[in-house]
């Protein structure tokens, strides 16, 4: 079973200057316009994309789908990005999650180092943040 491993299986380093494997990623955003171009962009990066468009159903589709990574943007009605991430951390403290802002500071409570990703942001510095992420 270890020689069919998955290139996620890999500890990390090991997949040093490889491009990030084929992931299953939610996007969550409230526009629906940044969350088209951003499913697209990472389908074009040869990634399975979910969607949602608030917190909630963010965490909704989690239960019923696991994921490899989430991105989320920070301002959205209901519940905020970072309320969403603290959200996930709580139930699946080991999923890595992507935050993207249009603000230049991270907001309170985000952990230093969190990948963040300024929006707008094109297809190669959404490879490239979630390349890093997975190396």
């Amino acid at each position: 079973a270890a020689a069919a491993a998955s290139l996620q299986d890999e500890p990390a380093g090991q997949a040093e200057g490889r491009p990030a494997p084929h992931l299953k990623i939610l996007a969550v955003d409230d526009d629906g316009l940044v969350l088209f171009n951003t499913l697209a962009m990472l389908e074009d990066l040869g990634h399975t994309a979910l969607e949602a468009r608030s917190g909630p159903e963010a965490l909704d589709i989690l239960e019923k789908n696991p994921v490899d990574l989430v991105i989320t943007d920070q301002a959205m009605p209901q519940m905020s990005g970072m309320q969403l991430i603290s959200a996930i951390r709580e139930r699946w403290p080991d999923l890595p999650v992507i935050l993207a802002t249009g603000y230049a500071e991270l907001p309170a409570g985000a952990a230093q180092g969190m990948p963040k990703l300024a929006k707008p942001f094109s297809e190669t510095d959404l490879a490239s943040t979630i390349t890093r992420l997975f190396a």
